[in-house]
């Protein structure tokens, strides 16, 4: 991917709301998958304290786990990062838990890493998905991402719990 007079171009994304991508993921992204799948006892999304890292150990390095915060005067959600694995903060080049989303996301625009969070929050569903981008600082990436979303009250999405895996440059 090439920047434009120094303007980061649009990720190049696939998307998936289905559980169509289970039939070509990577293994690491469908075993996450399917754990919080089976926490949801029939539920749209589990709660967050169901969730137990200990399960998914090899997979908390790519781990993000975002809290939504709640709405802004737009009507779009205040995203922060509560929880970034090591190779998450690595690949990024700085860890930034604790901040807001606009203040340190890893995608080539915060409109598109916001559109994303969005997207979640308001099917209160799992998304999927491939990208390919620069970073605003750079950075070149291309991951495999699955979205998860946890709710406190069943309705509403409290948080969402992110893992990504770096795709090889044959799928570039």
């Amino acid at each position: 991917m090439v920047l434009r007079d120094n303007k980061p171009q649009p990720a190049k994304t696939t998307r998936c709301a289905t559980r169509a991508f289970l039939d070509d993921c990577p293994t690491s992204l469908a075993e996450i998958f399917h754990y919080w799948d089976g926490l949801r006892r029939g539920l749209a999304m589990p709660k967050r304290a169901d969730f137990r890292p200990e399960a998914v150990v090899r997979h908390l390095p790519g781990i993000l786990l975002i809290d939504v915060e709640g709405i802004d005067a737009q009507g779009i959600g205040i995203y922060r990062y509560r929880v970034v694995g090591t190779e998450e903060a690595r690949v990024r080049g700085h860890d930034p838990t604790g901040k807001l989303v606009q203040d340190g996301f890893f995608w080539s625009s915060l409109a598109e890493a916001l559109e994303t969070y969005e997207t979640v929050r308001t099917s209160r569903s799992h998304l999927y998905g491939t990208a390919e981008f620069v970073s605003p600082e750079g950075r070149w990436r291309s991951e495999y991402s699955i979205l998860l979303p946890f709710s406190e009250d069943g309705e509403s999405v409290s948080q969402i719990l992110v893992y990504s895996q770096a795709r090889s440059r044959q799928h570039s």
